[in-house]
């Protein structure tokens, strides 16, 4: 048993290597959507049709969950919550009813799975374990990441079907952010900034596009009911991103993922470079607009983006062996592992 768990933890990091290696490419297939905001609108600010989805296996009922190399085959509410916003834009961009359809299945499922705690607030919690490098979040844990999506997608739900229940978890779902990691929260103080994390508990400041997919959902709430609650932790998320930001600025071409483990993939650099400049065009900060346009690799010489390939492929691996991830079980066997950049490996 031992000699096939090596086996397939080889033949991960193999396939792995190959990808990062071979397939590095500076284009990803997401954009803008400039529709997205205000208070009658349905759009979510991020779209694509041509993600991979490889590390989607859907359920019978037509609910995907996320395989991910050290945890396996879990449902993921971020990811229930992503790919709901992305089947209503396949929706409203006219490709069939059934992407509404399957949008509301989404929304019943995060509607089942929303937990009220004893606090009063409401999470969509991750019901296994998983090690993120220095530290193992035990179940159930929450995250800004997966927190922020699901108001994202509940909202653009109760916009639709004006479910009472889901308007009645959205006025609770804001709580989370007001606690801090050590009272069951995801906020983070890094000098006296506010951080809303993705690894309750990691290095801070950590991973950004949580960070700021969480000040998306926060500004969808504050959009829809004005509560003056949600907008106080919104400007306080806002101003934290502004003094924390130069952290993953690399030398003003690339962001850092995390707390400057490694140098952003170009998938979670598309990302962060899209929801920056989001952020930028909802508050008119000037600073979030040029730095998005700085991280713009359109923008990138050659030799620009020769180092930025080689300081990914060098950081990246440094990092692994940092934190000794050739060690950590692999959940599946070799023939099911997928290649996608969407998910976190």
């Amino acid at each position: 048993m031992a000699e096939l768990d090596n086996l397939s933890a080889l033949s991960c990091a193999s396939r792995t290597l190959k990808q990062e290696i071979l397939g590095f490419d500076f284009n990803y297939p997401l954009e803008i959507d400039s529709a997205a905001g205000p208070r009658d609108s349905l759009r979510y600010y991020l779209y694509s049709d041509k993600l991979s989805w490889e590390t989607l296996r859907m359920d019978s009922a037509g609910i995907p969950r996320a395989w991910v190399r050290v945890t396996g085959t879990n449902y993921w509410p971020g990811f229930i919550a992503w790919y709901a916003l992305v089947q209503l834009g396949h929706y409203l961009r006219g490709k069939g009813a059934q992407h509404l359809d399957s949008f509301l299945k989404q929304i019943d499922w995060l509607e089942n799975h929303a937990v009220l705690r004893g606090d009063g607030a409401v999470v969509w919690p991750m019901n296994f374990d998983n090690p993120e490098n220095e530290v193992l979040l035990r179940a159930p844990w929450i995250s800004s990441h997966a927190q922020g999506l699901a108001i994202s997608a509940v909202l653009r739900g109760w916009r639709v079907t004006k479910r009472p229940h889901l308007r009645e978890l959205l006025e609770k779902a804001w709580l989370p952010f007001d606690l801090d990691v050590s009272q069951g929260g995801i906020r983070a103080r890094v000098n006296g900034a506010s951080f809303y994390t993705e690894v309750p508990g990691g290095a801070v400041p950590g991973i950004l596009d949580g960070f700021m997919t969480s000040l998306l959902g926060l500004y969808d709430l504050y959009t829809e009911f004005e509560d003056e609650e949600v907008g106080r932790l919104l400007r306080a998320g806002i101003a934290g991103l502004k003094q924390l930001l130069p952290y993953w600025n690399y030398r003003q071409k690339w962001s850092w993922y995390g707390a400057r483990q490694y140098l952003c993939s170009p998938a979670y650099h598309c990302l962060n470079r899209l929801l920056l400049a989001t952020l930028g065009a909802l508050t008119g900060d000037l600073e979030f607009k040029q730095c998005a346009e700085r991280w713009n690799p359109a923008n990138r010489s050659f030799l620009e983006r020769t180092e930025i390939y080689l300081g990914f492929v060098i950081t990246k691996n440094l990092a692994r062996i940092r934190h000794r991830t050739w060690l950590q079980k692999t959940a599946c066997p070799p023939s099911a592992i997928p290649t996608s950049g969407v998910q976190h490996t």
